[in-house]
């Protein structure tokens, strides 16, 4: 089905991101946000707000490297963008890292065009220095690299609110997810509603709220897999009939309870 004008003007805005990437443009990259934008890489880190910010954030982690996008979907739900990818980054000692990545777009049309008023980018930072580290000496000598360019270009606290991203909801909150979506295929809405905080939102599609009835009666089929844990949610590539897409699942600050579920899809059920 073709896509309506506002979702191929959101689409060519996110596209145009790897390109200014791939050609080091720096200016058109930070060109691609709004004045007040925030940049929360990985999510779980401490977010990089405003454009000056976020050309800092662009010195110390696109600049200095060689980036390429493998893009396995794009889904456009209102006025947001989500992809389903791999990125692989080579820095500038020859280590290379395939890093699975969920990214999404939150764009406002500004007036002098669409922009990205917060990108969110779903991957786990743990899971990057791990295998940064097995690629042996290239990738030690990137790691010791990356420790003053990070303190350079972001300050002490910069560098350790980028360490936050270590913490997550890791493994338990992986588990939770995995036991909501196992008692919506076993259509188990007492077990759902347990796992569930007590005013949990509900979105299937996006931007379409549904009861925990209807939730777990549309997700009985959704099949999961490439599940990241970033921060407070966790994010798996979903498949449900013949609709592919991703879904996020929100954890309350202090507590295992999921507090949102939000399923973005290719095509509407």
């Amino acid at each position: 089905m073709p896509l309506d004008p506002t979702a191929e003007h959101l689409l060519s805005a996110v596209r145009a991101s790897p390109r200014a990437v791939a050609a080091h443009d720096k200016a058109a990259w930070v060109g691609l946000f709004a004045d007040d934008a925030a940049v929360h890489d990985p999510v779980g880190s401490r977010a990089h707000v405003g454009r000056d910010a976020i050309a800092r954030f662009y010195d110390t982690f696109i600049g200095p490297n060689s980036i390429a996008f493998r893009v396995d979907r794009d889904l456009v739900a209102g006025q947001t963008v989500v992809r389903d990818l791999h990125i692989e980054t080579t820095m500038s000692t020859g280590a290379t890292v395939i890093v699975p990545m969920h990214l999404r777009y939150d764009l406002a049309d500004t007036g002098a065009g669409w922009r990205i008023v917060r990108l969110a980018a779903h991957w786990e930072l743990a899971v990057m220095i791990a295998r940064l580290l097995r690629t042996g000496v290239p990738g030690l000598l990137a790691g010791a690299k990356l420790g003053p360019q990070l303190v350079a270009n972001l300050g002490v606290s910069g560098a350790m609110g980028m360490m936050r991203a270590l913490r997550n909801v890791g493994g338990p909150g992986k588990r939770a997810t995995r036991h909501l979506f196992d008692a919506a295929a076993g259509t188990d809405i007492g077990r759902v509603r347990a796992l569930l905080g007590e005013h949990a939102v509900l979105e299937l599609p996006a931007g379409n709220p549904i009861s925990v009835e209807e939730f777990t009666n549309r997700a009985r089929t959704m099949r999961w897999d490439k599940m990241i844990a970033a921060g407070r949610s966790v994010s798996a590539s979903v498949r449900l009939g013949e609709s592919q897409g991703v879904a996020f699942v929100e954890f309350a600050a202090n507590s295992p309870r999921i507090i949102s579920v939000t399923i973005f899809l290719d095509a509407n059920l």
